[in-house]
């Protein structure tokens, strides 16, 4: 086991227990899990995943930013940020557009570079930064693409034999269930004007 492994877990589970109780701490450990674990998958070849962690840093300053911004409802209330919703039509065009994205980088990664595992690779790297884009905006239904995400990740690192992510993952795709079910009783309960996006 690496220490930025054991490192890069530890901030993790904080990151996405922190974010799934809605507190603006999680994205400090979600940066740091981020620096980790860039270093890490660099020095596994998995070359894309390495970049997708370099987003999460800067990921994480946004959504540190924009939770901050909204975090005072008493100085302005219509300012807080809620739990909120997409369309489907929404959702749809970041399917369709996800997979087309996700293919464009994998055959670039097959043709251009030695990283492993590149269609993988490029499916969970792509659908990971709509993922995280969507929880900076509080979005309800990031927590289903993460527990597929997750779910594949599992096989990803555990067939580069980093075991430790592996079994984070695999927790991680437990806690985004979790996740999914806080923050859809928030969404029930918030204000009644929904789905706008």
């Amino acid at each position: 086991m690496h220490w930025a492994e054991a490192a890069g877990v530890v901030c993790g589970i904080a990151y996405v227990i922190l974010a799934a109780r809605e507190h603006i701490a999680c994205w400090f450990f979600g940066i740091l899990n981020g620096l980790f674990s860039v270093y890490l998958f660099y020095q596994s070849g998995l070359l894309a995943e390495s970049a997708l962690y370099l987003y999460y840093v800067a990921a994480g300053a946004y959504g540190w930013y924009a939770w901050a911004c909204t975090k005072r409802p008493d100085q302005n209330p219509s300012r807080q940020l809620q739990v909120g919703e997409w369309r489907w039509p929404i959702h749809l065009i970041l399917v369709v557009g996800g997979v087309f994205l996700s293919l464009l980088v994998a055959w670039f990664l097959q043709n251009y570079t030695q990283a492993q595992m590149p269609l993988i690779d490029a499916h969970t790297t792509v659908f990971s930064f709509i993922a995280t884009y969507m929880v900076t905006r509080k979005i309800l239904s990031n927590w289903i693409y993460w527990i597929v995400i997750d779910a594949v990740s599992v096989w990803l690192y555990a067939s580069r034999d980093l075991y430790l992510y592996a079994l984070l993952m695999a927790g991680y795709t437990l806690l985004a269930v979790w996740g999914y079910r806080t923050w859809r009783r928030h969404y029930l309960n918030g204000p009644a004007s929904r789905g706008e996006a």
